[in-house]
Formats: C-alpha cells, structure tokens, sequence
C-alpha cells in the first residue's frame, strides 16, 4: 500500500519553517524577504519528501488549472510537427503546466468534442496546432478561454504564431545571390504567374512573397518557374529533368522546400552535373536528411520548438496579445552553394 502523500505542513516540519514560508518558495512568489539559504532548504526537504502540489487546492485559491490543451490537426502524426508539441511541453513545464494534447486527425466536428473534453477540465487556454501553416476553422469555445494558433491562421483576431516565412525566404534568397547566383536562377515548386493550391496557406504564400522580393531587389529574373503539387521528391526529380531537357541550363535553383531539392540533387547527378560546382540550391524545412545528401543542403529551417515554447507564452502571459508572433527561421548554411567570382 504506497505511503501517505507528503503535505505542505511535513514540508515545513522537515525544514523547520513555517507553512506560509513553504507556500512563497513552491509557489515562486516573488517579492518576499526569505533568504536563498531558507528557500534552499524548502526545496531540499520537498524534494526529500517527494513533495507534490494539490493542483485541486492550488486552482482553488489561484483560479487557474495548471493545465493548456492543444487541438491537434495531424500534427501528432506529422514528420515534423513534433518539434511544435515538444516545445510546448517543455514551456508548460517550465511554468508548472501539464499540457493536454487532443488530436482530431482533420475528422469533421473532432475539434469541436476535443474543445469540450478541455472546458470540462477548465483549462488555462486552448492552442490550435496544424501540421503546415494554413487556415481553419476554430469550433466555438468558451468566452475568456484564451486561444492562440500555433502553425495557423484563424479569423476574429485570433493571435497566431507563425514562422517567418516572408523575411526567411529573403534571406536564404539573398544568401544565394550574395555568393553571385545572380543569373541563370530558376525556381522550382511554383511560379508568381501560377501559385497553385499551396499558394493558398499562408506561409507558402508568403515564403514566394519573400523570394519575389529578394530577386526583384537583385534585379534578378527567373530562368524558369515551375509550378507543380505535391511537393515531394518524385515531383521535384521530374521537374528538373524536364528542365534540363528541355535545354535550359540553371546555375542555380530555388526550391520551395526539401523533399523538391532531394529530387533535383537526382536529377542533376543524373545529367553529370554537380552540386554546388555546377548548380547551387537552397532550399526551406531542415529535413532530417539534409544533413545526409552530399554536399550538405543550405536550406531554410522552421523554428518549430520555438514557436510551440512561445504559443504557450501567449497564453499564459499576454494579456493584450497580438495579432501575430512571427518566430525567425534559422538558415543552415551548408555546402551546397558555391561562392562565384
């Protein structure tokens, strides 16, 4: 039969404080005139005890659940996306958090129950994560509940933490063209003409917005743009050797995300080219395998922990949120862009 839980009174008998002076440590009040020395000794003697707070008790008094759910749109199930949970795991904790995940795999009114299931455990504010930056729709929720996307885009002001994906492409754009990959540059995934389907989530839309800017800025244009969906590495190896047969010879090429670089690497060893002596790449999402490829892929990553650490700070801390959180995309500069003279 396991032992009788440890209270707030056996901590402060085994530290040989009072109860309030175990409240203001383990509660991280701030402001008190309790010495380090006193503070250490409550959290040595919580520690030996194997003290944990009543989260019934402390929501009472503070009238918080020490919990944040998280609607999940296959993000659970993504490549990717769990970079986003475990941010956000990790700053719950941080803050003494449990965090509650609900995944709704994109299951018609899943959402909604799983919004439900989380007011019934009143929880401090609900985040709604998508697997890829897109727009949709947030079922009806609790006035006061505060919400916060995270990886997407809702309407009522709803605040969002999105990737940077305008200033990220101008900057693994600009990378390129600074390395004097100014002409001969052809784009791969989609053209300004023709977006297609993937134009419409937001953060496609606005990493083509960045790469337009960055070449227009250079005074660059486009050998070739060639649109195409999915994104994957059978499109991308399709779409550069139907370039190069057709006869056009790039120096360099931008793809609008890895798995369409991994492709042209193919493609172009294929045709006895090199990469980066013959053409260079850039490319965005630091997939796992970039690392792999030879050379190495300069591409664009997500900030995807980053960004779930922050969407639990909106909603715990901001109490006059914006309307977007923009988190910066960190370029890995490889090897697959040469410096010409």
């Amino acid at each position: 039969m396991p032992g009788k839980r440890a209270t707030m009174a056996d901590v402060a008998e085994r530290a040989g404080v009072s109860k309030t002076a175990v409240s203001l440590v383990l509660n991280n009040r701030s402001g008190t005139r309790l010495s380090e020395d006193l503070a250490e000794r409550v959290r040595s003697a919580a520690a030996e005890l194997g003290y944990r707070p009543n989260l019934t008790a402390r929501s009472l008094t503070t009238h918080r659940s020490q919990i944040v759910g998280l609607v999940s749109r296959l993000v659970t199930a993504g490549r990717f996306g769990n970079g986003l949970i475990h941010g956000a795991l990790h700053e719950a904790k941080r803050q003494g958090h449990v965090l509650f995940i609900a995944e709704t795999a994109g299951e018609p009114g899943a959402a909604g129950e799983a919004v439900e299931a989380l007011t019934d455990r009143q929880v401090d504010g609900i985040i709604f994560a998508a697997s890829r930056p897109e727009e949709i729709e947030v079922p009806e929720h609790p006035k006061g509940t505060p919400i916060v996307m995270l990886n997407a885009v809702a309407g009522d002001g709803i605040p969002a933490v999105l990737p940077d994906e305008y200033k990220g492409a101008r900057k693994i754009v600009d990378l390129l063209l600074d390395a004097g990959h100014t002409q001969d540059v052809a784009i791969i995934g989609a053209s300004y003409a023709q977006p297609g389907d993937m134009i419409l989530m937001v953060g496609v839309r606005r990493r083509l917005e960045g790469i337009r800017a960055s070449l227009d800025a250079h005074g660059v244009i486009p050998i070739s743009q060639i649109p195409f969906e999915p994104w994957s590495l059978e499109t991308g190896y399709a779409a550069v050797r139907e370039l190069l047969d057709s006869g056009t010879r790039p120096r360099a090429l931008i793809c609008l995300n890895d798995r369409i670089a991994f492709g042209a690497y193919r493609a172009l060893n294929e045709a006895g080219l090199s990469v980066p002596d013959d053409v260079s790449i850039v490319s965005f999402d630091d997939d796992d395998i970039a690392v792999y490829l030879e050379p190495k892929l300069t591409t664009a990553a997500f900030p995807y922990e980053q960004m779930g650490e922050m969407a639990v700070r909106v909603i715990l801390e901001d109490t006059t949120p914006q309307h977007e959180y923009l988190v910066e995309m960190p370029i890995r500069v490889r090897g697959s862009v040469k410096f010409r003279t």
